[in-house]
């Protein structure tokens, strides 16, 4: 009988092991240490932040910088829009992207070279900013929600990930066996497919409502009515332009207002930032399954 020996590690072994541990170590606190240090100056006092007090933990706790986030208007404004834009936008992703991916997979689909290449053909070139602002002008949504929503309606990459896990995870056999039952194509892919791929679903998903979510750029581009800014442009605008004194009018010293300006670009971040990080582990399992897609098969 053949016994399991245990592999005896050598001393360059060891050390490898050392080295990878103190690496992963300074990489969890290199990213860790900025997302605790602004949760910490969120819930400080304005003095202490401007003080350069806070480097760990909350000094003087307090809500200052929540309660203006609260009583400013636009922000709410700009919430509301971001759900929305996310919500409807990560929809009409994953519909068409799914749409596009599952046809490509199939080996009996004419035509799927050309489609193909026409793709990857837009991964490389495009028309540019100018020429995609004349487009969505002609076509009459400039300064609409669609304006948010048609132009980046489909990501070749994600198009390119789906159709590798129908390729890799639907068998042909299966979908012979359903045509035998009289089921149909587009009852397969909903009825069978769709329930086999909430690996995929959701990690393209994750990828579409992220990328919503942080939208600010086509805002800029196509919107001007401030109605329809979503959350990033009024976030951009504290950030960047400091132009929050509307969210300070209440402050009579200066020195204040300067201190809690500081303070709600750190309470900002935080307050845009909480939804997705709330939603985030429940679609862990099926994000990191789905990631894996292609790194054996296909």
């Amino acid at each position: 009988m053949y016994q399991n020996q245990l592999i005896k590690e050598t001393g360059g072994d060891k050390l490898f092991t050392v080295l990878i541990c103190v690496a992963s170590s300074v990489i969890l606190v290199a990213v860790l240490y900025p997302l605790v240090y602004v949760v910490s100056a969120s819930f400080s006092s304005p003095t202490a932040l401007m003080s350069g007090r806070v480097w760990l933990f909350p000094v003087e706790p307090g809500l200052e910088g929540y309660k203006a986030v609260f009583e400013y208007k636009d922000v709410w404004t700009g919430y509301a829009n971001t759900i929305f834009y996310t919500v409807a936008g990560t929809i009409i992703n994953v519909v068409l992207t799914i749409a596009a991916a599952y046809p490509l997979s199939r080996k009996d689909f004419y035509g799927k070279k050309l489609i193909l290449l026409l793709f990857t053909f837009t991964m490389i070139f495009s028309g540019g900013m100018i020429p995609t602002y004349l487009l969505v002008k002609e076509l009459g949504i400039l300064n609409t929600p669609w304006a948010m929503l048609l132009p980046n309606a489909m990501s070749v990459f994600n198009v390119m990930v789906a159709m590798s896990f129908f390729r890799s995870n639907i068998p042909d056999e299966l979908l012979e066996s359903a045509k035998l039952d009289g089921c149909s194509n587009f009852r397969f892919l909903v009825s069978v497919v769709l329930p086999l791929s909430g690996a995929i679903i959701a990690v393209i998903t994750l990828f579409y409502a992220v990328e919503h979510w942080n939208s600010f750029f086509d805002a800029l581009l196509y919107l001007s009515d401030k109605s329809l800014f979503p959350l990033q442009i009024f976030l951009r605008e504290i950030l960047l332009l400091n132009s929050s004194d509307s969210l300070t009018m209440n402050i009579d010293d200066q020195n204040q207002r300067i201190y809690l300006n500081e303070l709600l670009k750190y309470s900002l971040i935080v307050f845009s930032s909480a939804p997705l990080i709330l939603i985030y582990p429940f679609v862990q399992k099926h994000f990191v399954k789905g990631v894996m897609i292609g790194s054996i098969k296909g």
